[in-house]
């Protein structure tokens, strides 16, 4: 009876010591898979904008190099994300920009090339592992069909 009153008494802080040195790396894991999926929305919603845009420049040659019509594409897409909003109306800078350029494609045909560079909200940044903002960039080539 006195050795298991010894021992109670002496695991009595081990769950809190075990919490005070855990705790601190769930709640990274946490920020870190908060960050991921906030990064992986905005891949996806850039790739999308791309493709858009460039199905509307790759209509005929007289749309494939036409910047001003693709950005309003691009922003329709990318208006859910939190640092487009309805405030960006231009994508000439920060932090959307969009290209069109009508090209001669692999096949010797004319074809339009779509570059969108976003650049991502400012995250928590994980020393080493995650920066505080990233610069995402996709290109989309695709033949005019008219």
């Amino acid at each position: 009876m006195i050795w298991k009153q010894n021992r109670n008494r002496s695991e009595k802080g081990m769950a809190i010591l075990e919490l005070a040195l855990v705790g601190p790396w769930f709640f990274f894991l946490f920020v870190g898979a908060l960050d991921w999926g906030f990064l992986a929305n905005e891949l996806i919603s850039v790739e999308s904008a791309a493709r858009t845009a460039a199905l509307y420049t790759s209509a005929a040659t007289s749309t494939a190099s036409d910047a001003s019509q693709a950005c309003t594409l691009v922003l329709g897409e990318l208006r859910k994300l939190p640092n487009i909003g309805n405030a960006v109306t231009a994508c000439t800078g920060i932090p959307v920009s969009v290209t069109a350029v009508s090209i001669t494609g692999p096949d010797s045909a004319p074809a339009s090339l779509v570059t969108v560079v976003y650049k991502s909200i400012p995250m928590i940044p994980i020393p080493g592992i995650l920066p505080n903002q990233f610069t995402l960039t996709r290109a989309v080539k695709m033949r005019v069909r008219g």
